[in-house]
């Protein structure tokens, strides 16, 4: 029998931003669509699973990101210590999913290698797309790996007993997204994939991205390994903590599940 996970989506930032930000070519109805921030938990009796780990205020400050709660301190929220995760999943390395790693004293970190190829190849001297990245946070992932913390992956992969992973490319070059098996079924967190519900169901791709093809492709990706749409959770969207309830009413607007179905 495959293995059943609690998943949680919890929100440690967010920022105000406009329509024409998240689209390539602009909006011609332009407005206020602001940008959420989330790491994600699957665990069960047996594990627990960080999938992304934020971004540090230092990282954020930079960019003008301020956070609400720290990411990692933030798992408490729903019983998880860092010190004692086994395994954590990298959807990329971008400042706003890498940027805890040192919190992590005896986690592996799970990666594509295309991706690290990427975040030290020569595309970074290019500054469209090296802005994405914080420098220190490589260097961090590099030296783990040193230590024999990362595992490296070349393709879809089963991390664990109802978790795997799947690259597609595209708003980073060895970007992958993450598939839970939970009570409701197999949810297939989006993470950078699609940013917003919108970004997939209008085939509308981000405005940060290594290959635009490629993450038209991935739309497609992401709906070939869910079985409804209401099984995709993208990456960066406030609609999430609207559409899926909070584990207790205390965690209001900080922490969604998504083991159960939307609500009505």
């Amino acid at each position: 029998m495959t293995a059943e996970y609690e998943l949680f989506a919890i929100r440690y930032a967010g920022r105000a931003a406009m329509r024409h930000e998240h689209f390539i070519g602009g909006d011609p109805h332009d407005g206020p669509m602001p940008m959420d921030y989330f790491v994600w938990v699957a665990k069960n009796a047996d594990r627990a699973v960080v999938i992304d780990i934020g971004f540090t205020a230092e990282s954020g400050g930079k960019r003008g990101r301020k956070l609400d709660r720290d990411p990692i301190d933030a798992l408490a929220l729903v019983g998880v210590d860092p010190a004692e995760v086994k395994d954590v999943v990298l959807t990329h390395m971008h400042y706003d999913h890498v940027g805890n790693f040192h919190k992590f004293p005896v986690a592996r970190f799970h990666l594509q290698e295309p991706e690290m190829h990427y975040a030290v190849g020569h595309h970074m001297k290019h500054k469209q797309l090296a802005r994405s990245f914080e420098p220190d946070d490589v260097c961090g992932v590099v030296r783990l790996n040193f230590d024999g913390r990362v595992v490296y992956h070349n393709g879809p992969a089963d991390i664990l007993p109802g978790i795997s992973i799947v690259p597609t490319g595209g708003h980073s070059a060895g970007l992958q997204f993450v598939k839970v098996n939970t009570k409701r079924g197999v949810v297939v967190l989006a993470s950078d994939v699609s940013h917003f519900y919108e970004n997939m169901d209008t085939y509308r791709p981000f405005t940060t991205a290594f290959h635009v093809g490629d993450m038209l492709d991935a739309f497609d990706t992401l709906r070939a390994h869910a079985a409804s749409h209401d099984l995709i959770v993208p990456g960066h969207d406030p609609l999430v903590m609207q559409r899926y309830p909070a584990p207790s009413p205390d965690l209001q607007g900080v922490v969604v599940r998504l083991d159960v179905p939307p609500k009505a």
